[in-house]
């Protein structure tokens, strides 16, 4: 079990560093003039979004794994399904995320630097919610 756990937090922390720096280039995409300088970023950020993908499937895959230890204890805990909902609105972001990297290597981007200025923090409150949940159990 500390193993999958080991792994489990790994890759966790690579996709977060993914999910912090991935709305970082878009911050800087929106706010380039320079049409070289945006297309840079443009395929930093697909090739960064390719590269962290990955790292979210091994996250869920060994938090199933951990769970499939001891269902009947990790299935009946609420702070357990709180942790889930946030891990599913996180892969919304993962997701959403691609949507904005796609607009921007189609040079289609809508929204301006500030606008992924507020949507590169959203990862950190989730972050802080999650491990809340899993290390202290609140609930």
């Amino acid at each position: 079990m500390l193993w999958l756990k080991a792994f489990h937090l790994i890759f966790m922390v690579c996709w977060f560093a993914g999910l912090f720096y991935l709305p970082r280039i878009l911050v800087y995409f929106a706010a380039s003039k320079d049409a070289a300088t945006r297309a840079q970023l443009a395929i930093m950020a697909r090739k960064l979004y390719r590269f962290v993908t990955p790292f979210m499937l091994l996250t869920i895959a060994f938090g199933i794994a951990l769970i499939a230890t001891n269902p009947g204890y990790y299935l009946t805990s609420l702070w357990l399904w709180v942790k889930i909902a946030a891990v599913a609105v996180l892969v919304g972001y993962h997701i959403q995320c691609g949507r904005f990297v796609r607009a921007a290597n189609a040079d289609h981007n809508r929204h301006g630097h500030v606008f992924y200025r507020f949507f590169n923090e959203i990862p950190v409150l989730f972050l802080f919610a999650i491990i809340i949940l899993a290390v202290v159990r609140p609930l």
